[in-house]
This record gives C-alpha cells, sequence and structure tokens, in this order.
C-alpha cells in the first residue's frame, strides 16, 4: 500500500497532532505547578527584600560603631569641658553628618563633665528640647564653671553650624558617670552596646554604642541610635503591606517593631523600664522564639508557618556587628499570600490565554499547511533546476509567509553565486563541485608541488600616500600582470592576501616540469613588475619593488575550511618554507630566493647564486638558500 500523500496532508496532521501533545500537557503542567512556581517566586523575592531591610539596619549599627571608634582616637577629647570645645563640638557635627542614622554623638568625662552634639531632624527631638525654629543641632554641655559647680547649657545651631539660640538645660541632675554606656565602657575596657534604656538627655528609649578613649580610659565615647530611628529603619512595606518586621534582643524581649501602632507600646514598656513582652504583642513572636532555637533558622533561613489560619512566610537574621548586640536578631513576617496574589492572577490569565491560542493554533495550522506545501513545491522545483545549472526562467515564487520568503531569498541568492560562479570556473568543474555526489573531486592529498610567494616592499607606506581608489587600481593592474603570467606557465594562482600572491604548479593540474614553469614564471613576473614601473613612473604612480620566494616539495592539497567554507589551496612545511623564502629577500638584498630543493630540480636549465645555509623561522633545519638569477641559453 502507497502512504505517500500530498505534503498538506502529513503538515496539517503533524501540527495539529504536535498542538495537542505539547499545549495539553503544558496547560496541564501550569495550572497544577503553577502557584508552586509562584510560591518560589514569592520566597526569592521575600528572602531578596528581606536581606536588604536587614542589611539597612546592620549598616546602621555599623556606622555607629565605625563613628565611635573613629571618635575614640580624636585627642581633643582628652581635654574636658570646656577646654576645646569648639573643635570637639566641629567634630562630633562632621560625625552625625556622616552617620545618618545616628540620633546623637556624646563624650562623658570622670569629673562628671560632659559634651552631647544631637541631630534635631526628628519632630519628637526639636519638640522635646524646645529648639527654636531653624534648629538643626543642639549641643548639650555640661562643665565646672569657676566660681559655681556643674554648669548645664544647652546651645542650638542651624544646618550650617550657625548659633541660633542658647539657654540653661533645666535637667541639671544629669550625671555621665552614672549612665550605663559609661559604666559598661569603663568596666570593660572594650567598645560595647547597651540598651535599651532611657536617654539622660530626651528621655527617650535608645541603643548606645560606647568606647573608652585610647589613652585615657576613664573618658567614655559613645553614640544612640533611638529606637523610633530603628522602627523606621525595619519598615517592611516594600515587601508587602501586611509585611513587618521586628528587633528581638538576646534575653527574648522584643526591642522595636516596625508597625508604628506596637512600637508606641514598646516605647512606652521600655520608658517604664520593663520591656516590652514578646508574646503579648504580635502572634508571630511565639513561634519566631522557638526558630530562634533552631540553628537551620536563626542564621538566615527561610520557615513557614500558619498563624491564625493564614500562611505566611518568616526569615530571621542575626545582627550583632563586631561582637556587639550579641544575640539580637531581626525576624520579617510576611503573609504568603500577599507575594503569590500578583502571580495567580498572571497564572490564571495566561491558562486562559493559552487555552485560546490552541484552538486558534489547530484551525491556523490547517490553512497554513496548505499555503506552504504550493510554495515549497515551487521552492522544490526551482532548487532542483539550481543543481542542474539551469538558469532559465522566471526565479523563486513570492509568498506573504516571511520565512518562505527567506528561504526563496537564499535559493535566489544561490542562483545568482552559481552563475556568476560559472563565469570563472568551467561550467563542467561547478557542476562536479555542487553536485551531491562530487565531494571527492577536491578531497586533499600529498603531492609534489612547487610554490610561489611574492610581496611588495614597503606597500603600506604607499597605502599610506595614495588614496584607497588609486591603491585599488594600482594592485588591480600589478595582479592582472601576474596572473596572467602565472597561468600562461601553466600555473594556478591559489590566493592574493593583500599586497601579496600565493602560485602553485603541479596542482590542480599535473605539470612534471613544475620546478621550471616555476622558476620561469618567477622570472617572467619580475620583468613584468619592471616594465610596469615604467609605466608608473611616467603616469606619477609608485614604483613597485617585488620580492619573489619559490620552494618545491611534498605539500597537502585541496580543499580546506569549515564545513561550511571550504577553501582550495595548499599546506604543509613546502608552503611556509616558501613564504620565508619570500620574506628573507629583504636580509640579503635580492628579489628572487629559491631552495636548494628547487635548484635541483631545475638542473643547469637556470643561473643561481649561492647564498648558503640559512636559519629559516619556525624550522630546525637549515635551508640551502639560491639567488634564481636567470635563465641560461638552450
Amino acid at each position: 500500500m502507497n502512504w505517500s500523500k500530498p505534503l498538506r496532508v502529513h503538515l496539517s496532521v503533524l501540527v495539529v497532532a504536535l498542538l495537542l501533545l505539547t499545549a495539553t500537557p503544558i496547560i496541564w503542567m501550569a495550572f497544577s505547578q503553577g502557584r508552586q512556581a509562584a510560591i518560589l517566586a514569592g520566597e526569592k523575592h521575600m528572602r531578596e527584600m528581606s536581606l536588604r531591610l536587614i542589611e539597612g539596619y546592620r549598616n546602621a549599627l555599623e556606622g555607629g560603631q565605625e563613628a565611635v571608634a573613629l571618635a575614640s582616637t580624636v585627642p581633643q577629647l582628652a581635654v574636658a569641658p570646656p577646654g576645646d570645645l569648639e573643635p570637639k563640638t566641629q567634630f562630633f557635627l562632621e560625625v552625625l553628618r556622616s552617620v545618618s542614622n545616628a540620633t546623637s554623638i556624646y563624650a562623658g568625662y570622670p569629673d562628671g563633665s560632659y559634651l552631647q552634639v544631637i541631630n534635631t531632624e526628628r519632630d519628637y527631638v526639636r519638640q522635646s528640647l524646645r529648639a527654636p525654629a531653624g534648629t538643626a543641632f543642639a549641643v548639650r554641655v555640661l562643665a565646672h564653671g569657676q566660681s559655681v559647680g556643674l554648669v548645664s547649657t544647652l546651645r542650638f545651631l542651624d544646618g550650617e553650624a550657625r548659633p541660633i539660640g542658647e539657654r540653661p538645660f533645666e535637667r541639671t541632675n544629669f550625671d555621665p558617670r552614672q549612665s550605663p554606656w559609661y559604666q559598661a565602657a569603663l568596666r570593660s575596657g572594650e567598645p560595647v552596646s547597651v540598651g535599651p534604656y532611657v536617654t539622660g538627655t530626651l528621655k527617650v528609649p535608645t541603643l548606645a554604642l560606647a568606647t573608652p578613649l585610647k589613652g585615657a580610659s576613664s573618658i567614655v565615647v559613645g553614640t544612640n541610635i533611638h529606637l523610633q530611628t530603628v522602627s523606621r529603619l525595619l519598615d517592611a512595606r516594600q515587601i508587602s503591606p501586611r509585611a513587618r518586621s521586628y528587633v528581638i534582643g538576646s534575653d527574648d524581649r522584643l526591642v522595636a517593631h516596625s508597625d508604628p501602632a506596637l512600637m508606641s507600646t514598646i516605647l512606652g514598656a521600655w520608658s517604664g523600664g520593663g520591656g516590652a513582652n514578646m508574646l503579648s504583642l504580635d502572634p508571630s513572636l511565639d513561634v519566631v522564639a522557638r526558630l530562634r532555637k533552631k540553628a537551620a533558622y536563626a542564621g538566615g533561613g527561610l520557615a513557614e508557618t500558619d498563624l491564625a489560619g493564614e500562611r505566611y512566610l518568616i526569615q530571621m537574621a542575626p545582627v550583632s556587628v563586631s561582637g556587639l548586640f550579641k544575640g539580637s536578631s531581626v525576624a520579617i513576617v510576611v503573609p504568603l499570600q500577599d507575594l503569590v496574589a500578583q502571580a495567580n492572577r498572571l497564572l490564571i490569565r495566561n491558562l486562559l490565554i493559552a487555552a485560546s491560542l490552541l484552538v486558534a493554533g489547530v484551525v491556523g495550522s490547517v490553512l497554513l499547511s496548505r499555503v506552504i506545501s504550493r510554495t515549497l513545491y515551487r521552492l522544490a522545483d526551482e532548487a532542483r533546476r539550481i543543481g542542474d545549472l539551469n538558469f532559465a526562467g522566471k526565479g523563486t515564487p513570492h509568498s506573504f509567509i516571511t520565512e518562505i520568503n527567506t528561504l526563496a531569498g537564499a535559493l535566489a541568492a544561490s542562483r545568482h553565486a552559481i552563475r556568476q560562479f560559472a563565469l570563472y570556473v568551467p561550467r563542467e568543474v561547478v557542476r562536479r563541485i555542487v553536485n551531491p555526489r562530487g565531494e571527492a573531486v577536491a578531497k586533499a592529498a600529498r603531492q609534489e608541488v612547487t610554490v610561489l610567494f611574492t610581496d611588495i616592499r614597503d606597500f603600506t607606506t604607499i597605502s599610506e600616500r595614495h588614496s584607497p581608489e588609486d591603491v585599488v587600481d594600482i594592485l588591480s593592474a600589478y595582479f592582472e600582470e601576474l596572473n596572467g603570467i602565472a597561468e600562461a606557465h601553466a600555473g594556478t594562482v591559489v590566493q592574493y592576501l593583500g599586497d601579496s600572491l600565493f602560485a602553485m604548479w603541479n596542482a590542480p593540474v599535473a605539470d612534471p616540469r613544475h620546478a621550471e614553469n616555476g622558476c620561469r614564471s618567477a622570472l617572467a613576473m619580475k620583468a613584468a613588475v619592471d616594465r610596469l614601473n615604467e609605466a608608473n613612473r611616467r603616469s606619477g604612480r609608485p614604483e613597485l619593488f617585488t620580492r619573489f620566494g619559490l620552494h618545491t616539495g611534498p605539500a597537502v592539497v585541496g580543499s580546506f575550511g569549515a564545513i561550511s567554507r571550504q577553501q582550495y589551496t595548499a599546506m604543509g612545511d613546502t608552503i611556509n618554507v616558501a613564504s620565508r623564502l619570500e620574506g628573507l629577500n629583504k636580509e640579503f638584498g635580492t628579489t628572487i630566493l629559491v631552495s636548494g630543493a628547487v635548484r635541483d630540480a631545475v638542473g643547469d636549465a637556470f643561473a643561481f647564486r649561492a647564498i648558503g645555509l640559512i636559519p629559516v623561522k619556525g624550522r630546525h633545519e637549515k635551508v640551502d638558500l639560491w639567488e634564481l638569477v636567470g635563465e641560461r641559453a638552450s
């Protein structure tokens, strides 16, 4: 039974079957696995955004720690206020400008004196200090007066550090030596972290970083990061509108929360001295407290849990900086639905679109197959005629399908290329090359050849001094002469290499006297170049001084190159030696150099001048070098 059917039938059946076999499983898998993919995407987004938030908080702590470490090396701080007050104040101002999350920086002294510079950017800070309008910084000084005890003043500065007001500070009972940051740094003798605790100046909960002054351990410098600032750094709304994050201390107490309402409760609890109970403020805190005890989650792992009937993702990370705030962690809690809602909507929409496209694809494939089959028949007929070198007819058909037009254009280009190729190569040779059974025509094989290389002396200089059009005209006339001479002496010009020429004898056409013909061709080329130079001098064109290298020996001759691009040429040591001989003319001031192999092959038919055994670059053995002078009279 003959199962052969028209292309349109096979194509229609194949396309419809492929659409059904591929689209149906894809739609099913997309529907069944789409939610899982959305969850994975949500987890990835959660992880990226959470790490960014945690890193922001950690950077704030690191900025404060670096500021304190720098301040501990400033020698002016070794003098108690009011000594060196302005240099110390200016230094503290620069620190606050560079550490934006720090609220204040200060220094406490063993005599009870104290210097503090406060950033009044936040409203609650300005209100607490009753700062005048335009205040950017406040400077609190607690110093021993000349006739009285400690004098407490508060000075206000604008953004350019210019004074705009000063008044006594009422809270004169403050003693920096009783502050937790001073006592902790004094006990340890190294950098410490303290808090949350209530500050002596603003009376708000804060975290402190402090360290003894280098060379004066009884002087302590420190910086404050208020819990309101921490709450702002924990803002997780960029992850999800319902996302929340908080900081937990080493004792499992809640330090700060991103929710403003909860943060108010936390601030009140810390101001009262007791801290905030974790379990009473956020239902996720109990889960986080348990997960903190597991290494897989405490170090940054992502946990998934149910809270109040809804699925949540939780991520934690430690925030210790240079050994400070040990045991503190940041936790981010996000409802899973917030992360996958958009992905679920896109999934349903894409499933509906895929089903519609499947139906349209089945109908369209049947119609398209008929159009394609008719045009492909015509293209196949055109390809057969090109293979037979039959260029008669109107050429390839036009189609409204871009891919078929591309194929038709490629066939038209092939038709033009082969027709042009046939103008330069005998049609029978072209026919055998393009024939599918003609691969062996140009199969590479080892044989004896004589090889000639030429090169024009100082052609780069000639190219620089003349326009590209003039250079092309000069080379065209030059190669026309040399190509005709090579063919007249049974040679084949294999390749033009810029201003160089590569010619070969005894391939592809056998020539028993290939060495002699190579020598005669070289002498004839030299004479032709001399004649050409006479004409160039008369016309004002540059003279061309050509050097020749000639060698004979075995080489592999045939087609070489990539599968898609072949070149008929010769390869082997014989080719390399001939090229090197051409270059040696520059060294010996000669024009035509040949090898001893050439001289032995031609016998006494030509006159030579001995040069000697010369080393050739890239070759271990020396080459017996001769200058070809001329042809002897018969």
